[in-house]
């Protein structure tokens, strides 16, 4: 069993992985950090946490793994503050949603030491944030994606590995870029999409929301995600998301001409296709 894991940022992501590994029983100590110590302190009492603290030496100190579990606009600063106290035995990793500029800013600020920090990005969320929201069946059968570094030993990515099938999650390989490639797919770009569409309805009528039934509030749910995340992943990721939307515009474009056409059998192909993607996608 590993002895210590250090959490820093106990949120949403880092309180379910929290959980998980106490449930399962995979380290001695779960720790916690971050700047509040009423919201540690809580977290230690519902027993997201075993225990914590504010001072990062603390927190670092003895750790087998180090999981940076904040939006990945803070890394920069997190990365230059434990670098005095990392070791060669601790292994650190992250859950952010963008790896190449991880991979980039690990590089530059860790020196010797990036070869300990093992990129991964768990494939779970929820539109809630905070550790109250968090579940420690969350990674249960969900995609968790490592993205090794040049010069990570086999030993630290299967630690990493381990943690994570341990606390119930499937995982996959591929590369920092391959990675940004297909989240700004799958996961960015839909959530552009719901941010942009809440905010075209407010703008063009601010009571409409009253109306919206269970399609628009499905479609919209995601628009809900923490702002703070969400503005750093489009900074991390700008060059993927950008051409991504504009992709999508153009099928919006297509979209337009068919309507403006009234070619039902262009609009019934596009709409039967989708449904019977979906359909295969969902079982």
């Amino acid at each position: 069993m590993i002895n210590k894991i250090t959490i820093i940022g106990v949120g949403l992501i880092g309180g379910s992985l929290a959980k998980a590994i106490k449930e399962n029983n995979l380290a001695k100590v779960v720790f916690g950090f971050g700047r509040d110590s009423e919201r540690l302190e809580k977290a230690q009492k519902t027993n997201v946490i075993d225990q914590y603290s504010t001072n990062l030496k603390e927190a670092v100190s003895d750790s087998d793994i180090v999981v940076i579990a904040t939006p990945v606009g803070s890394f920069k600063e997190i990365l230059t503050e434990i670098k005095p106290f990392l070791t060669g035995k601790i292994v650190i990793t992250d859950v952010g949603s963008t790896k190449t500029n991880i991979a980039s800013l690990v590089s530059q600020t860790l020196g010797e030491h990036s070869n300990s920090f093992i990129p991964a990005h768990p494939i779970a969320g929820k539109e809630k944030s905070g550790f109250e929201a968090s579940e420690s069946n969350l990674f249960n059968n969900k995609k968790v994606i490592i993205t090794p570094l040049e010069g990570n030993s086999s030993d630290s990515i299967s630690l990493i590995q381990k943690m994570w099938e341990g606390a119930g999650a499937d995982v996959d390989f591929m590369s920092p870029e391959s990675h940004d490639e297909l989240l700004g797919m799958t996961s960015h770009l839909p959530h552009m999409l719901a941010f942009s569409l809440v905010n075209y309805l407010i703008s063009k009528n601010p009571s409409a929301s009253i109306y919206a039934a269970g399609g628009f509030k499905d479609f919209s749910r995601i628009a809900s995600g923490d702002a703070v995340m969400w503005r750093d992943i489009c900074i991390q990721n700008k060059d993927q998301i950008i051409d991504h939307i504009k992709g999508y515009q153009k099928t919006l474009d297509s979209l337009v001409d068919a309507i403006k056409n009234e070619n039902s059998d262009e609009l019934d192909l596009l709409f039967t296709n989708a449904k019977k993607t979906r359909d295969s996608w969902v079982g």
